[in-house]
């Protein structure tokens, strides 16, 4: 059984988000001047926004959908536990999914990346905005989280099936 539970691991990453959201309200620049960011920023060679230095009214926005996810993620990990873990066991890959793309897009269709356009001037795209360090770095950390709960997912599910089929074979014997 893993250390840390897969439940205590998503009530942690919901309380980061819901954290995360306070403090894109307040003062972004906390967020823009980490050192996480900056060292994955310049290792991949992507630009740090400078929207981040003062809060507007975008910021704000995003920092009302984390405050949501969290909010929800909390509530969908407090469910009874079969709930939680039907839920959960689809909700995960799908995130993983999603947060692969991201990041994968974010770094690949940077300006001099391995799909970005071959022209002399550089052309402002629909996408172009998200080949940023703060966006490369949240959906690499994400990533990194979500995985880690899919494999305790995996994990518990596995434990919790090896269980019941003692269960059974112990019945089993019994009669």
């Amino acid at each position: 059984m893993a250390i840390i539970s897969a439940s205590a691991m998503i009530r942690s990453l919901s309380l980061f988000h819901v954290t995360l959201a306070a403090l894109l309200v307040r003062n972004p620049k906390i967020i823009a001047n980490q050192s996480v960011v900056a060292l994955l920023g310049q290792s991949m060679q992507l630009p740090t926004p400078r929207e981040f230095q003062t809060p507007s009214a975008s910021i704000s926005f995003v920092a009302v959908l984390f405050a949501f996810i969290g909010l929800s993620d909390l509530t969908a990990v407090s469910m009874s536990e079969e709930i939680s873990d039907e839920y959960w066991g689809a909700q995960t890959p799908v995130r993983l999914l999603f947060l692969f793309v991201l990041t994968a897009y974010t770094y690949t269709f940077k300006k001099g990346g391995v799909m970005a356009p071959r022209t002399a001037e550089y052309t402002m795209d629909a996408g172009t905005t998200l080949n940023n360090s703060i966006v490369f770095t949240w959906g690499f950390l994400e990533m990194a989280a979500w995985f880690w709960i899919f494999v305790s997912l995996r994990e518990e599910r596995r434990e919790k099936a090896r269980k019941i089929v003692e269960k059974r074979k112990a019945e089993a014997d019994r009669l």
